[in-house]
Order: structure tokens, then C-alpha cells, then sequence
């Protein structure tokens, strides 16, 4: 079993995914970096700041996908625009909607890399679990999805690709003012609210450590949160770490969203063996940085994600464990206890519902909230730890023979 060193994981940078037929995919981009592209296209500052600010607003704020959607910019600046850069989005390759409405897709990048996402409607919100890796490096050993290599990860336009794929498939986009940019609007200046949108909340909870690809990350959830495009609150926003410690605090001061950490055990050894990171970032250095976390109070606590695992973890010890733990580091934080999601050769079973519900009263009656989540999305794998997709690291070589192939297909 890979185990974390002491390197953290380095995969090489990227930033788009080049295209074989040389455009752009403007999706991901903040409306500078659209200005940059256009001012290195040839148009001049006034111009490429202009057709910036709408070619933003319409991607984000409208979803249009075709630059000739774009009426409030002269027909003949659309054809070159087509041209130059395209609107773009992640192949779907299979759709499924469980018995309990949690919907999963499978997606596929331009360079045939496969990744999972997943929407969970619940009667107050709706919320999209966002990948930020294909594979994961972690090896946190209930979890599926930690059973797969790394093979690479996830560029800004890819993780925002999620959200404006699940807008599309939710046939909704952000309500309000629909003018369009003038030259005389301030560049963060927002133009509507959130109000009765299906899709209310992101965790970045899919594939992968979202603070293992850290500017990526924080790019596409800039671009989601900009008030002139998706306009989604960074408190309707969640990273999950496994424990990143070294970027935790970065992940406070340039996100700003809401934390979530997967504890899932309270002593050493324990989570030495389901999460393997312990080894490398101890459970106090870890809650040491959860009390130093930017914005953490008590209107915005932290929260603990705790599976349970059947004579593993679930002990009455283990939960007044926890509890002094989070009163010794004078944590605002919540629990949140998540039966163990099943898997094709998983080691661990599942706690009994008594034990679970025991284990969540202990630590009710101590003040600090433990509700148990109700598994979602059992029936397609699209539960919490089941993500996984077919893709796999290749090899140069392999790479290279697949591009042959598929520009051979092409003729």
C-alpha cells in the first residue's frame, strides 16, 4: 500500500488541457485571464477589456456555450472569437439517478481521463460534490476512490466544468438582471442573488485531496464564487482534507470557504491505518491547525467527517475521545457521522444503527452537534467513498500511441 513520504505528491502543473485543434476553452478562466487572451489576440486594450467582461458574463452568468449566442457583441467579432477560443464542457459518458434522486456522472477530459461528480437534491438545497483529482494519492483505505493511482490533476476549467454541467443538466441558471456589461460597470460588481436555485451548495469532496492541487482549486472556486458570474457564497461552499496540514491555512486566507476535515479516528494507530496521512501529519498538529483556521468561529465551524467502521472506530471511547479532543483544542466544530458506504472488497462493515446512534448521543450530550448522515446514492456507488472511475496512470508511451490512434480515427 503507498504510503504519503515526506514529499508531499508533485504532479506536473497544468493549467488547461491543450486542445488538438489549437483553441482555447475560455471555461475556468477569470474574466483578467480572458482579457489577457484576447489582448494577445490582437485586440486592443479597450477592446479586449469590453469583450472580456461580456464574454464572462455570458458564460457564466447566462451558460451560453456558442459565441454566437453572444448578441450584445457585433456579428462580426463572433466568428473570430469562434475561432480562437470555444466554450466548452466535460464529456458525459454515463449518467445514472439513484432510487433516491442522487444523480452521478462520469466525465471525460479532452485528454480521455475519466472522473466522477455527483448532485444530492435534498428538499432545502442541493448540493454538488465536486472532484479536484482523477485518482487520489491518499490510500485512505475505506475509501474507494483511494484504491486508484493518481494519474493527474483536475485543471480550474475542469472542476468548474462540474458546475456548469450540473447547472445545464438542472435547466437553471442564476435569476436577475440580464443587461448587459457596459464599459461603465465595476468589474466585481454582482447582478443577482442565489435565490431559488436548485444547486445551492458545493463540497469539494469527490475524487481526490483538493489541497494536493491547491491553484487549481482556489482558481476555479474564485471564478465560482465571482459575483458577475456563478455568484455562489463561499458559505455555501465546503473544502474537505484529509489533513493537508502545510495548506490549510493558505486554503482560509485565499478561499475563505468553509472547512471540512476527515478525521475519522481519534488515536494514533487507528488512523494511521485508515488514514494513512496521519503518519506523515499527526492528529494534533492537525487540530492544532483546525484552531488556527482563517474565519473559524462559531457561526462557521469546522466540520469533522467521521465514517463508521464496525469494531474499528466506534467505541464509546473512541467518542469521548473525540469529545475531549474538540474541547481541548476549544474547537467550533461539528460532527458529521457517516455510515461506512460498501465497496467491492472493502475491508471494514459498517457499524450497527445502535452503535452509530449511541456514538452520535454521547456526543450530543456534550454539547457539540453529531448528526448522522443518511447514505445517498448507495444503489450507483455514488455514496460518500465510493467514487471511483476506470482511469489509470499510462505511460508516455501509451499516451503517445493513443494519440496516433485517435488522429488516425480522425483521417
Amino acid at each position: 500500500m503507498q504510503i504519503p513520504g515526506h514529499i508531499d505528491p508533485v504532479v506536473t502543473p497544468r493549467t488547461i488541457t491543450p486542445r488538438a485543434d489549437g483553441r482555447i476553452d475560455l471555461i475556468g478562466l477569470s474574466h483578467l485571464q480572458i482579457r489577457q487572451l484576447f489582448l494577445e489576440s490582437q485586440l486592443d486594450e479597450k477592446a479586449a477589456k469590453l469583450r472580456s467582461k461580456q464574454v464572462f458574463h455570458w458564460i457564466y452568468h447566462r451558460g451560453v456555450t456558442e459565441f454566437e449566442a453572444m448578441t450584445d457583441i457585433a456579428k462580426p467579432m463572433r466568428p473570430w472569437l469562434a475561432q480562437r477560443f470555444v466554450i466548452g464542457r466535460p464529456q458525459v459518458i454515463e449518467a445514472q439517478v439513484s432510487s433516491d434522486g442522487t444523480r452521478k456522472w462520469l466525465l471525460r477530459t479532452d485528454d480521455a481521463q475519466d472522473y466522477e461528480m455527483v448532485f444530492i437534491p435534498d428538499a432545502d438545497r442541493g448540493t454538488l460534490c465536486v472532484s479536484s483529482q482523477v485518482g487520489c494519492t491518499l490510500n485512505c483505505r475505506f475509501c474507494h476512490t483511494g484504491t486508484m493511482r493518481l494519474v493527474r490533476n483536475l485543471t480550474p476549467g475542469e472542476i468548474v466544468g462540474q458546475v456548469m454541467l450540473a447547472r445545464d443538466a438542472l435547466g437553471e441558471w442564476p435569476r436577475g438582471n440580464m443587461s448587459s456589461v457596459s464599459e461603465e460597470e465595476d468589474d466585481d460588481a454582482g447582478h443577482y442573488t442565489s435565490d431559488g436555485r436548485m444547486l445551492t451548495n458545493i463540497v469539494m469532496m469527490g475524487m481526490g485531496e483538493p489541497l494536493y492541487n491547491f491553484d487549481n482549486v482556489r482558481d476555479a472556486l474564485k471564478v465560482v464564487m465571482h459575483g458577475d458570474g456563478l455568484a455562489l457564497s463561499k458559505r455555501r461552499i465546503t473544502l474537505s482534507t484529509s489533513g493537508v496540514v502545510p495548506m490549510m491555512e493558505r486554503a482560509g486566507e485565499e478561499i475563505g470557504v468553509n472547512l471540512a476535515v476527515s478525521l475519522h479516528a481519534v488515536t494514533k494507530d487507528i488512523r494511521d491505518e485508515i488514514v494513512p496521512l496521519n503518519r506523515k501529519y499527526g492528529i494534533e498538529e492537525l487540530l492544532q491547525a483546525c484552531a488556527d483556521y482563517p474565519g473559524a468561529n462559531n457561526a462557521r465551524r469546522i466540520t469533522f467527517e467521521y465514517v463508521m467502521l464496525k469494531d474499528k472506530n466506534d467505541s464509546d471511547e473512541d467518542a469521548r475521545e473525540l469529545v475531549r479532543l474538540i474541547k481541548q483544542y476549544k474547537l467550533p466544530a461539528k460532527v458529521n457521522l457517516i455510515p461506512f458506504n460498501p465497496w467491492p472488497g472493502a475491508p471494514y462493515e459498517c457499524s450497527s444503527p445502535d452503535r452509530i446512534r449511541t456514538f452520535s448521543n454521547i456526543i450530543f450530550e456534550h454539547g457539540i452537534s453529531a448528526p448522522v448522515r443518511t447514505p445517498r446514492g448507495r444503489d450507483i456507488m455514488a455514496a460518500c467513498g465510493q467514487l471511483k472511475s476506470a482511469a489509470e496512470k499510462k505511460s508516455r508511451a501509451e499516451l503517445d500511441r493513443l494519440a496516433e490512434e485517435k488522429q488516425a480515427a480522425l483521417g
